[in-house]
């Protein structure tokens, strides 16, 4: 008897160890994992060597611990047979649900759960060396479990695309933010990468409205004046109308051309030194303009539509400024001049700030797909373009217009919700006051 017990005791351990593979294997970060074994790791090469070909693990695993519990309460009803008769079946089945349950089911996940990585690696070798074992019978079973989904419409497994990847990444790092293991501005930065790829020139570009351009035909001095003047250092210089566009002018090249020539403006061409300008659709994404900055080595490009009408300028300081936050060389305790917090709680805000910079900055959860700017958000949820004193209510948000100048909306008093979680549907509510 004593031998039945002992071999009754190694077939529930083997059969915890299953129950701890199949739970370790299939929640373990596979992006750790790959670090590990570029780090030199055999054991977490043989876990990603398993997760793999996940389906062939799984079935091993539950092959081997099937036919295991199976053998298990078997040897238990043959030990108790002898000793109580017609009644061993009964206490065979109460007493290993119990065991089972308890010491080869709950226990072993319930450590795999706590302890992945360390499961994982520690069951990858004898697993592996179990699956290869176990292999031809896995495929055979696995043809017959394909074949059966197949009656019922399943046609096969589908590969993962690049969306759910990303989409997957970005759920990973929101939900380690939420468990405060990730800071705001790492999340933002990491989730900033992330969008270059769906993000489009249009959505970070300076407007044409807003652009810092001079006249080419302005005598030399006051052209002069004003490129010193300017807060930006390449300039679009126009002749005509402000979107006839000629050149663009660095002021780095236009101090060299002062040394060169001691300050004699009379033998300086300003609009000859200006650069041909170049021109990108504002179909571009971030991405792909980004890679075109890093072949051209510019970093600077005006923004055209479809039908070649100027929409605004991009740089490479807007695209990293999706990624890094706010790179301009004002103090760091200055608080945004666009952007101005009241003692009521509310915000006063510039009507042509983005959306995206509002939810960046102050962790609100604005849509950013409607609108680029907070006027155009509130137009387009309106269907109007509002007068000054007009108030609506947007995903829990309050919208009051301060100012508007002709078609343009240059100023809001925001009233966020007291709790800055996710945004109801998009019903509005709209207040006349």
């Amino acid at each position: 008897m004593l031998v039945y017990i002992g071999a009754i005791v190694i077939l529930l351990a083997i059969s915890a160890f299953f129950s701890a593979s199949e739970t370790a294997l299939t929640a373990v970060s596979r992006g750790r994992m790959h670090q590990l074994e570029k780090d030199g790791s055999k054991a977490a090469a043989n876990v990603n060597k398993l997760v793999a070909n996940r389906e062939r693990m799984i079935g091993a695993v539950l092959l081997g611990n099937t036919f295991i519990n199976i053998l298990t309460s078997s040897l238990a009803t043959s030990v108790l047979e002898n000793r109580y008769g017609p009644k061993a079946v009964a206490i065979t089945t109460g007493v290993m649900t119990v065991v089972i349950l308890i010491f080869v089911e709950t226990m072993p996940k319930t450590l795999a759960v706590a302890r992945t990585d360390r499961v994982s690696l520690f069951v990858a070798g004898p697993l592996r060396l179990v699956v290869a074992l176990l292999a031809p019978v896995i495929v055979a079973v696995q043809w017959l479990v394909w074949r059966v989904l197949w009656l019922v419409g399943v046609k096969g497994e589908l590969e993962e695309s690049a969306d759910a990847a990303h989409e997957e990444i970005r759920g990973s790092i929101e939900l380690h933010h939420q468990e405060g293991s990730v800071e705001r501005e790492h999340r933002d930065m990491l989730g900033g990468i992330l969008d270059l790829r769906d993000l489009e020139v249009s959505d970070v570009m300076r407007h044409r409205t807003a652009m810092e351009s001079f006249d080419a035909d302005l005598p030399t001095g006051k052209l002069v004046d004003a490129v010193i003047e300017a807060q930006h250092s390449r300039l679009p210089l126009w002749r005509g109308e402000q979107d006839n566009i000629i050149g663009i002018l660095s002021a780095r090249d236009l101090a060299r051309a002062l040394v060169e020539h001691r300050g004699d403006l009379d033998q300086i061409d300003v609009p000859g030194l200006a650069v041909a300008p170049w021109y990108v659709p504002e179909t571009t994404t971030l991405e792909e303009q980004l890679a075109a900055f890093r072949e051209t080595r510019t970093r600077f490009a005006l923004v055209v539509d479809e039908y070649g009408a100027l929409q605004g300028l991009v740089t490479l300081e807007d695209i990293l400024e999706e990624v890094f936050g706010d790179l301009s060389d004002q103090h760091p305790h200055e608080t945004r001049r666009e952007v101005r917090r009241r003692p009521d709680g509310s915000y006063l805000i510039d009507g042509k700030v983005p959306v995206r910079d509002l939810n960046r900055e102050l962790d609100w959860s604005l849509p950013e797909d409607d609108a680029t700017t907070l006027a155009g958000l509130v137009i387009h949820q309106s269907g109007t373009i509002p007068d000054a004193g007009q108030r609506f209510a947007f995903f829990g948000y309050t919208f009051e217009i301060m100012r508007r100048q002709r078609n343009q909306i240059t100023a809001l008093r925001v009233v966020p919700p007291p709790s800055a979680g996710q945004p109801s549907a998009a019903t509005a509510s709209v207040a006349r006051s």
